[in-house]
């Protein structure tokens, strides 16, 4: 099997666990924070920078890889490690998310979806079987069973309908899938926010016996509460002896949340677009850096952060380059969030290991500025 979990202890305060996912390329120390390479690059991060910050695997695009440039492509030039010079471990999404996501411009049907694309508006199909072919050419260590992602807020008829043709498109893809003892398949848990769907879309796909489970249709608009709610009756539900994934979250109370209740990894774009806004995570909460109250403040913008933008350049040059468009600015910002949630998940695995993660979050969360009615970030 390409993927294998290894489980190394569990907090005694908390319950969340520590753990090891080794895969072809590479090992993941568990809960890990995955950064997102959409189109087979981390925005304005080399790999090297990505390696300087002890990332251990990144996740691409399957939807946006399929359009640009092609999976043949990609295959082509050895596969997707090859093609960005990344020889750590990926992940693939399956490109369901996306092609929902394109609401007004996509129909769902059994065989699969039919939609236009965003770049060219050219007419095209992704199946169960399609999304498997893609991703088996892409070469990623983990990919993702091709799923329909419900809305938020959905009715309970519409979910329920929703989870069952992800279970039977999880079936087809397991069939399709050509690289089993290469590339790991993780099917997608949904159901919405009814626990009694996310027990019947739970039990159908563990039986089919996946390397690893992912909790999708979260993170969709939901109130963090209900999240946390909807985490607390799923992941007793995945098996213990392979990973558990919350898709697309990524906000610094979420990722602790998470790993309290069993999570093992995460991503999200978060950090890396708000960056592009100015905006960036630090211990003492979130900054504006773009703010006029920083132009001619000459301290780092985390004093307690050890990154190379903390380490090298001040708020006041920052500012100033991103009020200046300037790309390295972006970069700056970049860099320093990528690190800082990182770094968080760095101290989060310590914390499990002293077996003081909920000691550790309510110093973190004090310090952040996070409460229990706050929405985090």
């Amino acid at each position: 099997m390409a993927i294998t979990y290894e489980y190394i202890k569990t907090c005694k305060q908390s319950g969340a666990r520590l753990g090891r996912v080794h895969t072809p390329h590479g090992t993941i120390e568990t809960p890990a924070f995955m950064p997102v390479g959409t189109q087979a690059t981390v925005k304005t991060m080399s790999p090297e920078e990505l390696k300087a910050m002890d990332a251990h695997i990144i996740l691409s695009n399957t939807y946006h890889l399929f359009l640009r440039p092609g999976h043949d492509i990609v295959k082509g030039a050895g596969g997707l490690h090859k093609f960005m010079n990344w020889d750590r471990p990926i992940l693939t999404d399956s490109g369901g998310f996306q092609v929902f996501s394109l609401s007004e411009m996509r129909k769902i049907t059994e065989e699969g979806v039919e939609f236009r694309s965003h770049l060219n508006g050219d007419k095209l199909f992704i199946s169960p079987e399609k999304s498997i072919e893609i991703q088996n050419a892409l070469g990623a260590d983990i990919i993702m069973a091709f799923d329909e992602c419900p809305p938020y807020p959905a009715e309970h008829s519409y979910a329920k309908h929703s989870l069952e043709r992800t279970t039977r498109w999880a079936e087809r893809c397991l069939k399709a899938h050509a690289r089993p003892e290469e590339q790991g398949l993780f099917a997608i848990v949904q159901g919405g926010m009814y626990e009694d769907l996310r027990k019947q879309s739970a039990a159908e796909l563990t039986s089919m016996n996946f390397p690893g489970y992912a909790i999708g249709g979260l993170s969709v608009g939901e109130p963090k509460p209900l999240m946390f709610e909807v985490l607390d009756y799923t992941v007793p539900l995945l098996p213990a002896d392979k990973p558990r994934y919350l898709m697309g979250v990524g906000s610094p109370d979420a990722l602790v949340e998470g790993a309290i209740r069993g999570i093992d990894m995460f991503d999200c774009v978060l950090p890396t677009r708000i960056a592009r806004n100015g905006t960036v995570m630090t211990s003492q909460g979130r900054m504006i850096a773009r703010n006029a109250k920083y132009a001619d403040d000459y301290g780092p913008l985390d004093p307690e952060c050890s990154c190379y933008t903390c380490s090298n350049y001040s708020r006041a040059y920052i500012r100033h380059l991103l009020k200046a468009d300037e790309t390295f600015g972006i970069r700056l910002t970049t860099y320093h969030n990528l690190h800082f949630l990182l770094e968080l998940m760095r101290q989060v695995r310590e914390a499990i290991r002293q077996d003081r993660l909920l000691d550790f979050r309510d110093e973190f969360f004090e310090r952040y500025g996070i409460d229990e009615n706050s929405k985090g970030f």
